[in-house]
């Protein structure tokens, strides 16, 4: 555990100096000020809880801005604590979509706090507002998913020997758990995604009847999704399908791999759950800026390109 601490305390301040980096860069070429998020979310806080910022006006205007900079700090360490975590476990995504996954962790958990005291809204952010914001965090997510995949060989290097005299131990299969996840997220955007991806990748030639069977609730989900009286997939009936779509989605990809199910479930039901609350806040984020069919056919191909590529044979 001290290991996967370590390594992801290295990762995580990787990513918040490249995130750093971005933003001044970022800062210089356009000649824009620094944001004021940071501090007022530190005064937001400290109204709050009714704890003062001790000093004088210049004594307090410095010390929230030290605040807000430590807060940020201490965000990037926690998700590369996070993420090393996730790859112990077993959890390993491409490198691109490592890349997205740990910057959107990092984007959410870096506004959480500043949207729930109200000092920011992303509903109104403009487009340069979040090119501001993403970009930089994807700074994050490549170099802190690099320093974590670059880690990982010397690691098990040192840890697990490799004896001569003995023939290799079967391992298990690589991948379960990412895989897991992104079909268990892809549930979360549609819930028809999932169980379809598996029943046309378990066999090598799906026959007719086996497309159709798959094929159909896709079709009235993709069409369906697109209609004014669909409902909110966050409705408690609903989650609680997609939640359980996701993890069965999981467990029989696992069990096709001849696997564990239990786990893989788990994990799948967890990112439907998630995939979810993403995909809500995705359209609703859209809806505001006028785009909703755009938005809704782009959550369409991610939420195919995770499925298909969940499903497809190791």
């Amino acid at each position: 555990m001290s290991r996967t601490i370590r390594r992801g305390l290295l990762a995580g301040a990787a990513g918040t100096a490249a995130l750093n980096a971005a933003t001044y860069l970022d800062m210089a070429l356009r000649g824009r000020p620094a944001s004021t998020v940071p501090e007022r979310t530190v005064e937001a806080a400290a109204d709050r809880t009714g704890i003062a910022v001790p000093g004088g006006r210049s004594a307090r205007e410095a010390r929230t801005t030290a605040l807000g900079a430590l807060g940020g700090v201490a965000t990037g360490l926690a998700v590369g604590v996070a993420a090393s975590a996730a790859r112990t476990a077993g959890l390993r995504l491409p490198p691109a979509l490592d890349t997205l996954a740990t910057g959107g962790a990092a984007l959410v958990l870096g506004n959480a706090s500043s949207v729930r005291l109200g000092t920011t809204d992303p509903r109104g952010w403009s487009a340069s507002d979040w090119t501001a914001d993403v970009v930089p965090h994807l700074a994050f997510g490549l170099a802190a998913s690099a320093v974590l995949r670059e880690s990982e060989p010397r690691e098990l290097d040192r840890s697990r020997p490799v004896h001569v005299s003995q023939p290799p131990k079967e391992k298990r299969p690589r991948g379960v758990l990412s895989r897991s996840a992104m079909i268990g997220f892809a549930s979360g955007i549609r819930s028809s995604f999932g169980i379809a991806a598996v029943v046309l990748g378990t066999g090598s030639r799906p026959g007719a009847v086996r497309k159709v069977v798959a094929a159909a609730p896709v079709a009235g989900e993709l069409t369906a999704d697109k209609l004014p009286a669909a409902p909110s997939r966050l409705e408690p009936p609903s989650l609680a399908v997609r939640g359980a779509v996701g993890a069965g989605a999981a467990a029989a990809l696992a069990r096709r791999d001849e696997d564990g199910t239990v786990l893989p479930g788990l994990v799948g039901g967890v990112a439907a759950v998630a995939g979810s609350f993403v995909g809500n806040a995705w359209r609703e984020t859209a809806t505001a800026r006028r785009a909703p069919l755009a938005a809704a056919l782009l959550e369409d191909g991610l939420g195919l390109l995770l499925a298909t590529s969940a499903a497809r044979r190791r």
